[in-house]
């Protein structure tokens, strides 16, 4: 079982930058897994964000590509979400995902991004 722990969601006007963090915990051997960001928003579905394999390769949605950066610190066992230029549609729960195929698939509890004036 791998715990995670996001941080760093809030209130941020359109056009303002946000930077979440994943945290798993100690002990874990994080270098193994895919990290990725998901995002869910009232009365719809979970969307991929973006994802960072265990070699550092990434991929993003259409609607964040150029405006977000998802990067990783495998030896603080974190995942980063640097989120710019945010608009009032990017509003949702983030959530942070840990998995390794085919078995392996973890969630944090999630966090509240709101892009609003």
């Amino acid at each position: 079982q791998v715990q995670l722990v996001e941080s760093g969601g809030g209130l941020v006007q359109p056009g303002g930058s946000l930077r979440l963090s994943c945290a798993a915990a100690s002990g874990t051997i994080f270098d193994i897994y895919d990290g990725g960001w998901y995002r869910q928003a009232p009365g719809k579905q979970r969307e991929l964000v973006a994802v960072i394999t265990s070699g550092g390769s990434t991929n993003y949605a259409d609607s964040v590509k150029g405006r977000f950066i998802i990067s990783r610190d495998n030896l603080k066992n974190t995942v980063y979400l640097q989120m710019n230029s945010l608009k009032p549609e990017d509003t949702a729960v983030y959530y942070c995902n840990a998995q390794k195929a085919p078995l392996l698939n973890y969630w944090g509890q999630g966090t509240q991004v709101t892009v609003s004036s």
